[in-house]
């Protein structure tokens, strides 16, 4: 047996030694690559966790638009139902001063006739008439214009949950009408505004709102500048503020998007449809109606979306869309929502209208209880100058008949002495006692 030569284990364990540095160098870079991979995954998920407190933000700032939207529209069911009793009691009020005066002045009237009345020659009777005649005619116009404005609350305040229902169902057919007649235009972008304007017109009609009274259509104005501008419509609030509304937002994407056939092609349509809506909101922002000097505009302007869907798609596809508009000025409304802000602006005109009337009642009233009084005060005086006339009547019926040397019994006396006469002086009768 050859004698053992440690020589040969040199290149073995040489081998072995770098193997295992080749080893912890793969194993160093697998720990450094885990690292970097747990860096990023950490790093993503920062992001992640970011993107998702942002959206609770933003899901915190809906819910809590929504509730200021609530409170709002209960704030102003609440005003309009306190309106409407100040109304009703405002009338019974009238209708009770009316009831009450018109019962003491038939009672004065009674009275005092009763006393009086038989002491009127057919000439007091017709100048009492005469007197008469104003005042009559001013109680039956009272009565008219109660009873004219009893009738119109009679019509216009039914029951709430049938006025909702009717809005419901306009707003159901102006929908269906919306998407019929759109699918007709076909992305003809001049028939598509007349189009809008003519759905526009609709909800107009429907509002209750009346053309050239609480709101125009096409008035031309002029900016600053000399620009001329050409809104669709004003509508004119009871506090001396105007409305426009514009109705020109292009639909021709959205026709793109209900007849593409595949998803590509239909996101790409949605997509051109979000870019108009927001080319037509910066442009309508850019009008600046609200500087007009001749316009007394609110602080922003509607932007009238005839089809509700259209506008659904494109905040779905962005659920910012409406917060940039109002950044802007703009508010986008859809026949559904402007029908009931309009209907909200109709009531807001016939309480004003209500209030009117109220007024001129209580003018009315008032013009007629100084009448009344002056009328009283001239009636008192006939009867003053009546009394007087009857006590002058009877002294110088006294004279007459009274006495031993009334007239009567001297005048008799001349005819027994002999004084020829025709005829015989008749005989006076007493007055009867009132």
């Amino acid at each position: 047996m050859p004698p053992f030569d440690p020589t040969w284990l040199i290149p073995f364990a040489f081998g072995l030694l770098l193997g295992a540095l080749l080893t912890a160098l793969l194993q160093q870079k697998r720990l450094s690559r885990r690292e970097q991979d747990l860096a990023l995954t950490e790093h993503r998920n920062r992001q992640l966790a970011t993107e998702l407190e942002s959206l609770r933000n933003r899901l915190r700032e809906l819910e809590g638009e929504r509730e200021r939207l609530m409170t709002r529209n209960t704030e102003l069911e609440t005003r309009l139902e306190a309106q409407r009793r100040h109304n009703e009691e405002k009338l019974a009020e009238l209708h009770q001063a009316r009831a009450q005066l018109k019962a003491e002045f038939e009672a004065l009237a009674a009275r005092i006739l009763e006393e009086k009345g038989r002491q009127f020659s057919e000439q007091s009777r017709h100048s009492l008439d005469q007197i008469l005649a104003p005042v009559r005619e001013q109680l039956q116009e009272f009565r008219r214009r109660i009873d004219a404005i009893h009738s119109e609350e009679q019509k216009q305040h039914g029951s709430l949950l049938q006025e909702l229902r009717r809005l419901q169902e306009a707003n159901q057919k102006l929908d269906e009408e919306a998407r019929r007649l759109a699918r007709a235009l076909k992305g003809d972008s001049k028939a598509q505004g007349t189009w809008g304007e003519i759905v526009l017109e609709t909800v107009l009609e429907r509002s209750g709102l009346r053309q050239g009274q609480e709101y125009e259509v096409q008035g031309s104005f002029r900016d600053a500048d000399g620009k001329l501008l050409r809104p669709d419509v004003i509508v004119r609030l009871p506090e001396g503020k105007d409305i426009v509304i514009d109705s020109k937002v292009s639909l021709s994407a959205w026709q793109e998007y209900v007849n593409a056939d595949g998803d590509s092609g239909r996101q790409a349509a949605l997509k051109r449809h979000l870019e108009s809506i927001r080319r037509h909101i910066d442009q309508l922002s850019a009008k600046n109606y609200e500087d007009l000097p001749s316009l007394n505009c609110l602080d922003f302007v509607l932007m009238f979306v005839p089809i509700e869907a259209a506008f659904s798609a494109a905040f779905q596809a962005d659920p910012d869309l409406f917060a940039r508009a109002f950044e802007k000025r703009i508010i986008v409304v859809t026949p559904t929502t402007l029908l009931a802000t309009l209907r909200t602006i109709e009531n807001l005109w016939r309480f004003e209208r209500q209030q009117e009337n109220v007024r001129h009642i209580i003018e009315r009233a008032g013009r007629l209880y100084d009448k009344l009084r002056g009328f009283l005060e001239d009636f008192e005086k006939i009867g003053q100058q009546l009394q007087s006339t009857q006590n002058t009547y009877s002294q110088a019926r006294n004279k007459l008949t009274d006495g031993r040397g009334n007239l009567i019994r001297q005048a008799e006396m001349l005819v027994d002495l002999g004084v020829p006469v025709k005829k015989r002086l008749p005989d006076l009768q007493p007055p009867k006692a009132d």
